[in-house]
Protein backbone atom coordinates (compact mmCIF):
# COMPACT_ATOMS: atom_id res chain seq x y z
CA UNK A 1 0.00 0.00 0.00
CA UNK A 2 1.52 3.32 -0.35
CA UNK A 3 2.03 5.50 1.68
CA UNK A 4 -0.16 8.21 0.86
CA UNK A 5 -3.12 6.45 0.50
CA UNK A 6 -3.93 7.20 4.03
CA UNK A 7 -3.57 10.56 2.98
CA UNK A 8 -7.59 11.37 2.47
CA UNK A 9 -7.62 13.73 -1.81
CA UNK A 10 -8.51 17.55 -1.20
CA UNK A 11 -10.13 17.26 -5.08
CA UNK A 12 -13.70 17.41 -4.83
CA UNK A 13 -15.62 15.10 -6.69
CA UNK A 14 -16.93 17.07 -10.35
CA UNK A 15 -20.37 16.99 -10.43
CA UNK A 16 -21.89 15.94 -13.90
CA UNK A 17 -25.65 17.70 -14.80
CA UNK A 18 -28.21 15.52 -16.30
CA UNK A 19 -27.78 16.65 -19.95
CA UNK A 20 -24.28 15.70 -19.89
CA UNK A 21 -25.42 12.33 -18.40
CA UNK A 22 -28.38 12.02 -20.66
CA UNK A 23 -26.24 12.90 -24.30
CA UNK A 24 -23.68 10.48 -22.97
CA UNK A 25 -25.98 7.55 -22.90
CA UNK A 26 -27.71 8.16 -25.86
CA UNK A 27 -24.94 8.15 -28.17
CA UNK A 28 -23.70 5.14 -26.11
CA UNK A 29 -26.90 3.45 -26.58
CA UNK A 30 -26.77 4.11 -30.27
CA UNK A 31 -23.35 2.90 -30.76
CA UNK A 32 -24.78 -0.17 -28.95
CA UNK A 33 -27.52 -0.72 -31.59
CA UNK A 34 -25.65 -0.18 -34.57
CA UNK A 35 -23.67 -2.87 -33.48
CA UNK A 36 -26.56 -5.14 -32.51
CA UNK A 37 -28.02 -4.35 -36.37
CA UNK A 38 -24.32 -4.97 -37.68
CA UNK A 39 -23.97 -8.62 -35.68
CA UNK A 40 -27.46 -9.10 -36.42
CA UNK A 41 -26.94 -9.03 -40.29
CA UNK A 42 -24.02 -11.50 -39.65
CA UNK A 43 -22.87 -13.45 -42.95
CA UNK A 44 -26.82 -12.41 -44.88
CA UNK A 45 -24.95 -9.37 -46.15
CA UNK A 46 -24.11 -9.72 -49.44
CA UNK A 47 -21.39 -8.15 -51.55
CA UNK A 48 -22.34 -4.93 -53.84
CA UNK A 49 -24.09 -5.10 -56.71
CA UNK A 50 -22.39 -3.88 -59.25
CA UNK A 51 -24.01 -3.10 -62.82
CA UNK A 52 -22.26 -2.26 -66.11
CA UNK A 53 -23.98 0.43 -68.31
CA UNK A 54 -22.49 -0.05 -71.80
CA UNK A 55 -22.43 2.96 -74.21
CA UNK A 56 -22.74 2.77 -77.88
CA UNK A 57 -19.65 2.38 -79.69
CA UNK A 58 -19.26 5.98 -81.43
CA UNK A 59 -18.34 6.04 -85.05
CA UNK A 60 -16.03 9.17 -85.38
CA UNK A 61 -15.07 8.32 -88.64
CA UNK A 62 -18.43 8.27 -90.18
CA UNK A 63 -19.22 11.18 -87.96
CA UNK A 64 -16.57 13.39 -89.42
CA UNK A 65 -17.05 12.26 -92.98
CA UNK A 66 -21.06 13.24 -92.47
CA UNK A 67 -19.97 16.86 -90.96
CA UNK A 68 -17.03 17.46 -93.74
CA UNK A 69 -20.36 16.41 -96.62
CA UNK A 70 -22.91 18.20 -94.70
CA UNK A 71 -20.60 21.19 -95.16
CA UNK A 72 -18.98 20.78 -98.99
CA UNK A 73 -23.28 20.95 -99.60
CA UNK A 74 -23.70 24.45 -97.90
CA UNK A 75 -20.54 25.92 -99.76
CA UNK A 76 -21.65 24.34 -102.86
CA UNK A 77 -25.16 26.17 -102.23
CA UNK A 78 -24.11 29.26 -101.72
CA UNK A 79 -21.87 29.28 -104.91
CA UNK A 80 -24.92 28.30 -106.60
CA UNK A 81 -26.55 31.27 -105.44
CA UNK A 82 -23.50 33.43 -105.96
CA UNK A 83 -23.19 32.50 -109.33
CA UNK A 84 -27.24 32.47 -110.31
CA UNK A 85 -26.85 36.44 -108.95
CA UNK A 86 -24.40 37.12 -111.01
CA UNK A 87 -25.99 35.40 -114.31
CA UNK A 88 -29.33 37.27 -113.11
CA UNK A 89 -27.53 41.07 -112.61
CA UNK A 90 -25.59 40.01 -116.08
CA UNK A 91 -28.67 39.25 -118.11
CA UNK A 92 -30.64 42.75 -116.80
CA UNK A 93 -27.54 44.49 -117.87
CA UNK A 94 -27.63 42.82 -121.03
CA UNK A 95 -31.24 43.49 -121.39
CA UNK A 96 -31.19 47.38 -120.37
CA UNK A 97 -28.27 47.81 -122.75
CA UNK A 98 -30.45 46.45 -125.58
CA UNK A 99 -33.62 48.65 -124.90
CA UNK A 100 -31.21 51.91 -124.76
CA UNK A 101 -29.55 50.25 -127.79
CA UNK A 102 -32.94 50.04 -129.61
CA UNK A 103 -34.24 53.10 -128.37
CA UNK A 104 -31.39 54.96 -129.64
CA UNK A 105 -31.59 53.48 -133.11
CA UNK A 106 -35.51 54.21 -133.32
CA UNK A 107 -34.60 57.84 -132.21
CA UNK A 108 -31.88 57.87 -135.08
CA UNK A 109 -35.01 56.52 -137.60
CA UNK A 110 -37.30 59.23 -136.56
CA UNK A 111 -34.75 61.92 -136.55
CA UNK A 112 -33.60 60.12 -140.06
CA UNK A 113 -37.02 60.51 -141.27
CA UNK A 114 -37.67 63.62 -140.38
CA UNK A 115 -35.21 65.42 -141.75
CA UNK A 116 -35.96 63.57 -145.03
CA UNK A 117 -39.32 65.10 -145.02
CA UNK A 118 -38.13 68.32 -143.87
CA UNK A 119 -35.71 68.26 -147.31
CA UNK A 120 -38.79 66.83 -149.38
CA UNK A 121 -40.87 69.74 -148.12
CA UNK A 122 -38.41 72.45 -148.58
CA UNK A 123 -37.81 71.12 -151.84
CA UNK A 124 -41.34 71.19 -153.14
CA UNK A 125 -41.55 74.58 -151.20
CA UNK A 126 -38.75 75.94 -153.35
CA UNK A 127 -40.22 74.59 -156.69
CA UNK A 128 -43.74 75.87 -155.66
CA UNK A 129 -42.32 79.42 -154.93
CA UNK A 130 -40.43 79.65 -158.31
CA UNK A 131 -43.65 78.39 -159.86
CA UNK A 132 -45.73 80.93 -158.39
CA UNK A 133 -43.38 83.83 -158.91
CA UNK A 134 -43.63 82.98 -162.99
CA UNK A 135 -47.33 83.67 -162.49
CA UNK A 136 -47.32 86.27 -160.53
CA UNK A 137 -45.14 87.68 -163.98
CA UNK A 138 -47.61 86.41 -165.85
CA UNK A 139 -50.67 87.92 -164.30
CA UNK A 140 -49.04 91.18 -164.60
CA UNK A 141 -48.21 90.59 -168.44
CA UNK A 142 -51.10 90.08 -168.87
CA UNK A 143 -52.76 92.80 -166.70
CA UNK A 144 -50.48 94.70 -168.67
CA UNK A 145 -51.80 93.89 -172.38
CA UNK A 146 -55.41 94.14 -171.12
CA UNK A 147 -55.16 97.86 -170.14
CA UNK A 148 -53.44 98.73 -173.33
CA UNK A 149 -55.40 100.54 -175.93
CA UNK A 150 -54.53 98.26 -178.86
CA UNK A 151 -55.68 95.11 -176.86
CA UNK A 152 -58.59 93.52 -176.58
CA UNK A 153 -59.65 93.11 -173.17
CA UNK A 154 -60.98 89.28 -172.79
CA UNK A 155 -61.72 87.14 -170.33
CA UNK A 156 -59.60 84.22 -171.83
CA UNK A 157 -56.45 85.41 -170.27
CA UNK A 158 -57.77 86.26 -167.00
CA UNK A 159 -59.22 82.84 -166.68
CA UNK A 160 -56.13 80.94 -167.92
CA UNK A 161 -54.11 83.27 -164.99
CA UNK A 162 -56.43 82.21 -162.42
CA UNK A 163 -56.40 78.78 -163.59
CA UNK A 164 -53.07 78.49 -163.66
CA UNK A 165 -52.35 79.30 -159.87
CA UNK A 166 -55.15 76.94 -158.72
CA UNK A 167 -52.90 74.23 -160.84
CA UNK A 168 -49.74 75.78 -158.86
CA UNK A 169 -51.66 74.58 -155.35
CA UNK A 170 -52.88 71.24 -155.87
CA UNK A 171 -51.56 69.07 -152.96
CA UNK A 172 -51.35 72.08 -150.46
CA UNK A 173 -52.73 70.93 -147.30
CA UNK A 174 -56.36 72.02 -145.91
CA UNK A 175 -56.65 73.83 -142.89
CA UNK A 176 -59.67 75.72 -141.70
CA UNK A 177 -58.95 79.73 -141.49
CA UNK A 178 -55.48 79.65 -143.36
CA UNK A 179 -54.53 81.66 -146.26
CA UNK A 180 -51.91 80.26 -147.94
CA UNK A 181 -48.83 80.00 -149.39
CA UNK A 182 -49.15 76.43 -148.32
CA UNK A 183 -52.13 75.80 -146.82
CA UNK A 184 -55.40 76.86 -147.63
CA UNK A 185 -59.00 76.76 -146.99
CA UNK A 186 -61.75 76.62 -149.84
CA UNK A 187 -62.78 80.53 -149.47
CA UNK A 188 -59.36 81.30 -149.33
CA UNK A 189 -57.74 79.39 -152.00
CA UNK A 190 -60.76 80.87 -154.46
CA UNK A 191 -60.03 84.55 -153.28
CA UNK A 192 -56.10 84.23 -153.76
CA UNK A 193 -57.18 83.18 -157.16
CA UNK A 194 -58.95 85.63 -158.37
CA UNK A 195 -56.89 87.94 -156.77
CA UNK A 196 -54.11 87.53 -159.72
CA UNK A 197 -56.12 89.06 -161.99
CA UNK A 198 -56.79 91.86 -159.79
CA UNK A 199 -60.46 90.49 -158.46
CA UNK A 200 -61.27 90.95 -154.89
CA UNK A 201 -63.78 88.43 -153.44
CA UNK A 202 -64.98 88.06 -149.95
CA UNK A 203 -63.26 85.98 -147.76
CA UNK A 204 -65.79 83.54 -146.78
CA UNK A 205 -68.02 81.07 -148.89
CA UNK A 206 -71.48 82.58 -148.04
CA UNK A 207 -70.56 85.92 -149.41
CA UNK A 208 -68.58 84.29 -152.70
CA UNK A 209 -71.87 82.40 -153.62
CA UNK A 210 -73.25 85.70 -154.06
CA UNK A 211 -70.60 87.50 -155.42
CA UNK A 212 -71.02 87.60 -159.18
CA UNK A 213 -73.95 86.71 -161.65
CA UNK A 214 -75.71 83.69 -160.87
CA UNK A 215 -75.37 81.15 -163.74
CA UNK A 216 -77.11 77.59 -164.23
CA UNK A 217 -74.82 74.38 -163.55
CA UNK A 218 -75.81 73.14 -167.01
CA UNK A 219 -73.76 76.12 -168.82
CA UNK A 220 -70.96 76.33 -166.88
CA UNK A 221 -67.66 78.03 -168.14
CA UNK A 222 -64.29 77.77 -167.21
CA UNK A 223 -63.73 79.98 -163.94
CA UNK A 224 -67.04 80.09 -162.89
CA UNK A 225 -66.99 79.54 -158.91
CA UNK A 226 -69.06 77.03 -157.73
CA UNK A 227 -70.61 76.73 -154.71
CA UNK A 228 -72.67 73.95 -152.44
CA UNK A 229 -75.48 75.03 -150.30
CA UNK A 230 -78.02 78.26 -150.91
CA UNK A 231 -77.04 81.23 -152.30
CA UNK A 232 -75.97 83.49 -149.50
CA UNK A 233 -75.32 80.21 -147.47
CA UNK A 234 -73.36 78.29 -149.00
CA UNK A 235 -70.76 76.22 -147.14
CA UNK A 236 -68.04 75.28 -149.65
CA UNK A 237 -66.61 76.51 -152.75
CA UNK A 238 -64.41 76.06 -155.75
CA UNK A 239 -63.68 76.42 -159.14
CA UNK A 240 -64.55 74.86 -162.58
CA UNK A 241 -61.54 74.32 -164.54
CA UNK A 242 -63.11 72.39 -167.97
CA UNK A 243 -63.72 69.03 -168.72
CA UNK A 244 -66.78 68.35 -166.06
CA UNK A 245 -63.66 68.89 -163.44
CA UNK A 246 -63.72 71.56 -160.62
CA UNK A 247 -60.34 72.56 -158.14
CA UNK A 248 -60.84 72.89 -154.75
CA UNK A 249 -59.16 72.96 -151.02
CA UNK A 250 -61.66 69.77 -150.15
CA UNK A 251 -61.38 68.72 -146.75
CA UNK A 252 -58.40 68.14 -144.01
CA UNK A 253 -58.13 64.34 -145.56
CA UNK A 254 -57.57 65.22 -149.13
CA UNK A 255 -55.93 68.61 -149.67
CA UNK A 256 -56.31 71.07 -152.71
CA UNK A 257 -57.44 68.41 -155.13
CA UNK A 258 -58.90 67.87 -158.57
CA UNK A 259 -62.42 66.43 -158.89
CA UNK A 260 -65.11 65.02 -161.27
CA UNK A 261 -68.19 67.47 -160.38
CA UNK A 262 -70.30 63.85 -161.39
CA UNK A 263 -68.92 62.62 -157.99
CA UNK A 264 -69.93 65.69 -155.80
CA UNK A 265 -72.31 68.47 -157.67
CA UNK A 266 -72.42 72.22 -156.86
CA UNK A 267 -75.72 73.75 -156.00
CA UNK A 268 -75.25 76.89 -157.84
CA UNK A 269 -72.24 78.82 -159.41
CA UNK A 270 -71.61 82.35 -160.14
CA UNK A 271 -69.37 84.12 -163.06
CA UNK A 272 -67.10 87.11 -161.84
CA UNK A 273 -65.01 86.96 -165.15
Amino acid sequence: MSHTAHIPSHRKPRQRSASTVALRAGVAGGVLSTIAVAGAAGPASADPVTETIEMPALNVAGLSEAVAQSAQTTQQIVLDQELQAQEDAAAEKASQAAKKAKAEAVRKAEAAKAEAKKRAADKERASRTAERTSLSATATSTASKSSSPSSSSTPSGSVGTVIAFLKAQVGDAYVLGATGPNSWDCSSLVQAAFRQVGIDLPRVSQDQSTAGRQVGTSNLQVGDILYWGSAGSAWHTGVYIGDGKYLDAANPRKGVVIQDLSGYPATGAVRVL
